[in-house]
């Protein structure tokens, strides 16, 4: 099977290619990979060229500009990278048949849910905040494009809270906090209102595989690790992992003015896998990425 991957220079599209890369399915010459050169948000139209000539089977659209506080301070840019362009690929895509998996957002949700149970596939989406709906918007697109029953099979796969692999996750940030708090003799503050489900980009990737190898791409996934937590629980897991001597102190998500408004309760309801199995508990996760928060500690001590 010949799969092309869209992003991959950023932190998913890098654990894609290595997924794929150990999946016998795409043969000896693996994935094909698309970076910004290849497919850019903002000339998508140059597609359809790349298409013919790579003639993949399936493509597995992880670029995204997932800079929550850039879309809310420009809707419009975060409308033509997340939406349009989503649409546009989509549409090449299914003129040619090929079969579509788009990456999404548990900010397609506004997050007011209040019962405790995670957003579902079928719960009406209502974004928050402009990414949730730039992303949503590229949904929209994406099922309009494959609406036809000779376009190919689309799937879309809705995640959050992503940590791994490179890049300035949310667990290097707690580190970066904790060493200045702890240099200004000052406990971390940490949110405490803002509820989730920490997902490590490999355990998604190897979900996506395991869909592609099932041919069970078609419909909406939701795709995390199990589990939830508030940030103020995840940065209290991060600085453990890290041996740090940080004390941390939970502040309401109000503490800190940003342009866009997370959702306070995103949590989503993970669908089955072909697998049978879910995705291993976000703390689990957490111990094999460990050892990667403990070298960037000793390479700046």
């Amino acid at each position: 099977m010949r799969v092309a991957v869209t992003g991959t220079s950023g932190r998913l599209g890098i654990a894609l290619v290595g997924a794929l890369a150990d999946a016998p399915f795409t043969g000896p010459a693996g994935p094909i990979a698309w970076d910004r050169a290849a497919f850019d948000l903002d000339t998508p139209e140059t597609v359809g060229s790349r298409l013919d000539a790579d003639r993949p089977e399936v493509v597995v659209h992880a670029a995204a500009w997932s800079d929550v506080d850039g879309c809310a301070l420009d809707p419009a840019l975060a409308f033509r990278r997340n939406g349009a362009a989503t649409g546009i690929l989509a549409a090449a895509c299914a003129a040619r048949a090929i079969d579509l998996i788009a990456v999404s957002t548990n900010e397609v949700f506004d997050g007011r849910r209040t019962d405790g149970q995670g957003y579902g596939v079928d719960d009406e989406p209502a974004p928050g905040n402009p990414y949730g709906a730039s992303k949503l918007e590229g949904e929209r697109l994406a099922i309009e494009a494959y609406e036809p029953a000779t376009a190919g099979s689309l799937g879309i796969v809705r995640t959050a809270w992503l940590f791994g692999s490179t890049g300035r996750d949310f667990p290097s940030r707690i580190l970066d906090a904790a060493e200045r708090a702890t240099a200004a003799r000052e406990p971390l503050r940490a949110v405490a209102d803002e509820w989730g489900t920490p997902t490590y980009v490999h355990d998604l990737a190897e979900a996506i595989v395991d869909l592609l190898a099932a041919d069970a791409i078609a419909g909406i996934h939701h795709v995390v690790n199990g589990g939830t937590a508030s940030r103020a629980d995840w940065a209290r897991d991060v600085i453990a992992r890290a041996a740090l001597e940080t004390d941390v102190i939970e502040v309401p998500s109000t503490t800190w003015q940003r342009p866009s408004i997370p959702p306070r309760w995103g949590v989503l309801a993970p669908t089955p896998l072909p697998s049978g199995e879910p995705l291993r508990a976000w703390q689990d996760a957490m111990a094999d990425y460990a050892p990667t928060l403990r070298r960037a500690i000793r390479a700046r001590a």
